[in-house]
């Protein structure tokens, strides 16, 4: 069974917390892109941990996790995940976590790009959270970049590193007037933070094509939702990769093989980190209520997310883009304070009502329409069907068929134990 759990909106849904519950099903758990741009948080017996880098799987014994060769890796920042997760009593070795020698290194030369721009930006910028992950991609797509098989054999890398960064002073020396880069200091990076990776990577292609011809099932853990996707989601406001379930066999490396399924993770209402549209954003005294009882700040940056009621129509376009199969509806209990609760069921633009997701100038002069369902109170004990109150049932139920996706999953907690399955 090779499964994908993704994101149906801007991302910050809860993927990690159901990748961690679904894992224990799974042998092989792998991240198929992305950096350390974003954060998974995760609650179970021994903490609470907080990925950027690592599957979610890490945190399960037996469990072997693979950073795939669509991912851009920050090796310092890996290091310190490795640690801390070492600290609360996780394991991290070569037998549980494996490394693709595809996968691209983000430098320190591709933060300090991406802080430089955004700070050129100022009031135009597109929310990047600093951490290199377009200006890495944008050199991989230049094939400029090295790569985690590169550290293998590191010192013979010297004369193509002083290549590159020659090529990257032009930019940063001559281009944004910053102090240039000093090529070793770039290879005393490497072997700091580089070196210690060596016997964690291999060919994660061939050890998951084996793995799947014997059987084993596989789990794809997505960063971030299909609205931060390069190509489908809302440009320019995006990742700089593709977040979307058909990537996952190519990014993680098995091309050639096909998913059996792919489950989408969106919340009981809508929260999103960055800048761009945001149809159903609550402002005011609104926002700031929901914000604090969902915990809503960003895992990797700590920023407040922006948040809103449920957006019906942002979310069926994300069910199709991500082709799920089933769902898993995240964070109901927050909405147990609330007597009312709106969902955006529609958009007004130029006075048209509007059902389908547009992109471009629309969906910035896109209002919501809002209706308003019953309250439901305290769920958060819940743990089966029957014991949800009918209004909760309702509110599912509603979701359900306006998104035309079964919601299998629904999160009524952090822990582990906190969950209802439907069916």
């Amino acid at each position: 069974m090779l499964t994908a759990i993704v994101g149906i909106n801007w991302g910050d849904e809860g993927k990690g917390r159901m990748v961690d519950l679904l894992s224990q099903r799974y042998g092989v758990v792998v991240r198929y892109q992305g950096g350390n741009n974003a954060g998974h948080t995760v609650v179970n017996d021994r903490g609470k941990f907080i990925l950027n880098l690592m599957p979610s799987g890490i945190l399960r014994a037996g469990t072997v996790n693979v950073l795939g060769p669509g991912m851009v890796i920050d090796l310092e920042h890996l290091c310190g995940e490795a640690q801390r997760l070492r600290e609360g009593g996780i394991e991290v070795t070569p037998e549980n976590l494996k490394i693709s020698d595809k996968a691209t290194i983000c430098m320190p030369y591709h933060k300090l790009l991406d802080c430089l721009e955004e700070d050129r930006l100022a009031g135009k910028k597109f929310g990047s959270t600093r951490r290199g992950i377009a200006p890495v991609y944008a050199d991989k797509y230049m094939k400029k970049t090295l790569r985690m098989g590169d550290l293998l054999d590191l010192e013979a890398q010297a004369e193509r590193v002083a290549d590159i960064v020659e090529w990257k002073n032009l930019t940063v020396e001559k281009g944004y007037g910053h102090a240039p880069i000093r090529a070793e200091e770039v290879m005393d990076w490497l072997r700091q933070f580089g070196l210690p990776w060596r016997e964690f990577i291999c060919d994660t292609s061939l050890y998951l094509d084996q793995a799947a011809g014997q059987g084993k099932d596989i789990l794809f853990e997505a960063q971030l939702g299909a609205l931060r996707d390069i190509d489908f989601g809302i440009f320019p406001y995006t990742s700089s990769s593709s977040t979307i379930s058909a990537y996952a066999p190519v990014g993680a490396g098995l091309p050639g093989r096909r998913l059996d399924s792919a489950i989408g993770i969106m919340k009981a209402y809508s929260s999103c980190v960055g800048e761009g549209p945001f149809t159903c954003e609550f402002f005011g005294e609104q926002a700031r209520q929901l914000r604090e009882a969902g915990g809503e700040y960003g895992a990797a940056t700590g920023r407040p997310r922006r948040v809103g009621g449920f957006d019906v129509v942002a979310s069926r376009y994300g069910v199709r883009m991500q082709g799920a199969t089933e769902l898993a509806l995240t964070k109901l209990d927050v909405l147990s304070a609330l007597e009312r609760i709106p969902v955006c069921v529609a958009y007004e633009i130029d006075g048209e009502r509007v059902t389908e997701f547009p992109s471009g100038r629309r969906l910035e002069r896109a209002k919501p329409v809002y209706e308003e369902f019953p309250g439901f109170g305290d769920v958060s004990r819940c743990r089966r069907r029957e014991e949800l109150p009918q209004a909760a049932l309702a509110y599912i139920a509603y979701l359900e068929k306006a998104v035309d996706c079964p919601i299998k999953y629904v999160s009524v907690g952090a822990e582990r134990d906190a969950f209802v399955e439907m069916f």
